[in-house]
């Protein structure tokens, strides 16, 4: 059944690690969620709709969108988090590396950005959070990450722009500028070297992003902001 005074928020990437963190942040939050993943699963939670597809397609953006509003009745907030890293030398990029990392970071980001702008003017506001990296403003020589940084760092402009474009018509764009978050796609044996990349010790934790994205969902005077959440990285070392 629907509840068109709920707010509805769409999560890409959201089948596992920071994704999943997210969904559960939102639900916390009382947002019924869009979960957007080529591998998501159907949620025993009425107030979760799985729409599994990849998000470089622009019908998977499409669905997600459709979904939000026939199954809620609105859109108040897009969560870019599905992205592909790739750590190469840059000359031992393949073709096939640019292609599916531009596909997931940048043609995503446009997709379902386009689709869900046009949906939040039609009423009168929304919020759009991306999840970039704090490698975009903080090279380090130990982790190559020259295709992160240009598509990630496309996103962090972006949302500069979008902030500034769309800030009288009641639309806020923020990002989230992680540093190397403890997920499933870290190997255990690759967490003492990943810790060490960090001022402060240790990897972030997923509720660390999740609790940053929060922060800016409830943040009606900020807007064009770049979060490092990145445990000092990005102040120096």
């Amino acid at each position: 059944m629907s509840n068109h005074g709920q707010k509805v928020a769409i999560i890409t990437g959201a089948s596992q690690g920071i994704g999943a963190g997210l969904v559960e942040a939102y639900r916390k939050l009382g947002h019924a969620v869009i979960a957007v993943s080529r591998t998501i699963a159907p949620s025993a939670d009425p107030g979760v709709i799985a729409v599994q597809g990849d998000v470089a397609d622009r019908a998977t953006a499409e669905r997600a969108v459709a979904a939000a509003v026939e199954r809620f009745g609105r859109l108040d907030t897009l969560v870019n988090n599905a992205g592909i890293f790739v750590a190469k030398p840059f000359t031992d990029y393949t073709l096939d590396d640019y292609a599916a990392v531009r596909a997931v970071n940048l043609d995503g980001f446009f997709h379902i950005t386009q689709l869900a702008i046009a949906r939040m003017l039609i009423q009168g506001g929304g919020h759009v959070v991306s999840i970039t990296t704090s490698l975009v403003d903080n090279a380090d020589s130990r982790v190559p990450s020259v295709l992160a940084s240009l598509t990630k760092g496309g996103l962090q402009s972006a949302t500069k722009s979008l902030a500034i474009e769309y800030a009288t018509r009641g639309i806020r764009v923020n990002a989230v500028s992680p540093g190397t978050i403890k997920t499933p796609m870290h190997p255990e044996e690759t967490h003492e070297f990943l810790s060490a990349l960090h001022p402060v010790g240790r990897m972030g934790e997923i509720r660390d992003v999740a609790d940053a994205v929060v922060f800016l969902e409830n943040a009606p005077f900020v807007t064009g902001e770049i979060l490092h959440v990145d445990g000092g990285m990005s102040a120096g070392r």
